[in-house]
């Protein structure tokens, strides 16, 4: 691994928050070169040099755990010993060691590879799930451990960021890529356990006979995590666990799970072994989910190079001070990481010029309401848009810009226009086997359209929008 990424994995191993963890990446940004100073610190961050100091003091709080010197040295100089430390470890890591997994395995599927990236960029805070995940992990000698919580609270992410930190192996559940059924989580999940374990003749052992097989091969220490997210999305019929989990497991063998809530007369996951559920809704939390969204704000304020500028010059148009905007932003955000992950790039690209701080959106589902409107349609009943965001609700799956002409038998240029230039901020667009295909950017989204009035199936509209889908779809299979 490179110095960079040695660095990421101490930070997560040492619970740096994401300001402290980029801090320390800037101020130690090659192993040969001297740290940066307090002052070269403060102005690539834009920030001032006792908040350099607040972050530096910190990061050796944490590191004085397994570098004590760090709390022996007063003064000046406690960033060259922490260098020196890190320089030390890194080049002991570096050195050939006894592989316990396969060669060529890789920590991380490709197929999520993306998603997790782009889910850890702006990771902040949720301390108190990792460490009562942990401590259940210790109190237990096998179980499941499921975190609960509405869209946008940032389930998903907290997920991501175990897989990073610990190169669990995982599956995500999206429904809107129809990437949500048993057969596939347990392919992904097969492939995975034999690549890193060296599973012999495993190609079609079930998942019982994987943890069984893996086990046998876990020394007193090891543990392994599987982490699933987003349980609620799963499609599968009717009749046993949920994505077929086992309902017993093998010693030292546990599962991350998340899911939205659901009542207890739903329950799709029964186990005969300890499982814990994290509501990140309960009372309790409150105040932690307060701190962690405010730390996602400043750090997008003061340290994300894609936003910063935009947001510090709105803020700054409105006179409005830094800590009135963080406090102000995350009352409206009702503790919802999704709605500052739409809201603060949509006010740095300038798309809430004409708005005040207390005019922004109160809420997901407020946010939501404004997308509605900026998409157009109520302006335009009737007409196209309304038809090919009917057919993306209805396919609910990744679909090309000439499928969706050919339902709603208009030219393909006229739905590019709608798909690019009008909602490109509303949609995800990815390459399958080679097309660009379109779909809704979010479930909660989707669920939001779907209850929409205006999108109701029963309208005469969409019946025959309905009755060219199912044409479309029969003259594909002659």
């Amino acid at each position: 691994m490179d110095w960079q990424e040695f660095l990421r994995g101490e930070s997560g191993r040492h619970e740096l928050s994401m300001e402290q963890t980029e801090t320390l990446l800037a101020a130690l940004f090659s192993a040969e070169r001297t740290p940066l100073n307090q002052a070269q610190l403060s102005v690539k961050f834009s920030i001032s040099e006792a908040a350099v100091t607040q972050r530096l003091g910190e990061i050796y709080k944490k590191f004085s755990k397994s570098f004590p010197d760090l709390s022996d040295q007063q003064g000046a100089g406690k960033l060259k010993i922490l260098q020196t430390k890190l320089i030390q470890k890194y080049y002991q890591l570096s050195q050939p060691v006894v592989a316990t997994q396969a060669s060529n395995s890789s920590p991380y599927p490709e197929e999520f590879r993306s998603l997790i990236e782009e889910k850890i960029r702006r990771f902040c805070g949720r301390q108190f799930v990792f460490e009562t995940f942990q401590q259940f992990i210790t109190d237990n000698p096998h179980g499941y451990f499921t975190i609960v919580g509405d869209a946008g609270m940032g389930k998903s992410s907290i997920v991501a960021k175990y897989v990073w930190e610990h190169k669990s192996p995982c599956y995500f559940n999206i429904l809107v890529e129809r990437r949500n059924r048993p057969e596939l989580f347990l392919k992904s999940i097969r492939r995975q356990l034999i690549d890193r374990y060296q599973l012999p003749s495993s190609e079609d052992a079930d998942l019982p006979t994987l943890l069984a097989q893996v086990a046998g091969k876990l020394t007193a220490a090891d543990r392994l995590v599987i982490a699933v997210d987003a349980l609620d999305e799963v499609e599968q019929e009717p009749g046993g666990n949920l994505l077929h989990l086992p309902k017993n497991l093998p010693n030292h063998v546990y599962f991350l799970l998340t899911r939205r809530p659901y009542s207890l007369d739903k329950k799709r996951l029964l186990v005969d072994v300890p499982e814990k559920e994290l509501d990140l809704r309960d009372e309790k939390y409150v105040n932690f989910n307060q701190e962690d969204i405010k730390e996602y704000i400043r750090f997008v304020i003061n340290t994300d190079s894609d936003y910063k500028d935009g947001l510090k010059n709105w803020i700054q148009t409105r006179k409005v001070p830094d800590t009135t905007f963080v406090e102000e932003v995350a009352n409206k955000s009702e503790n919802n990481f999704m709605y500052l992950r739409y809201v603060l790039p949509a006010i740095a690209n300038g798309d809430y010029n004409d708005l005040s701080l207390r005019q922004l959106p109160d809420g997901l589902q407020e946010y939501y309401q404004n997308h509605w409107v900026r998409m157009g349609i109520d302006a335009k009943p009737g007409q196209l848009m309304e038809i090919v965001l009917y057919i993306l609700l209805e396919i609910a799956t990744p679909i090309p810009c000439d499928m969706i002409a050919g339902i709603a038998k208009v030219d393909q240029c006229d739905v590019g226009k709608v798909l690019e230039d009008e909602w490109v901020e509303y949609l995800k667009k990815q390459n399958v086997e080679g097309e660009i295909c379109y779909t809704i950017y979010h479930a909660s989204f989707l669920d939001f359209l779907k209850a929409k009035r205006e999108m109701d199936s029963n309208r005469r509209i969409f019946r025959e929008v309905n009755q060219r889908i199912a044409e479309y779809l029969e003259q594909g299979m002659a």
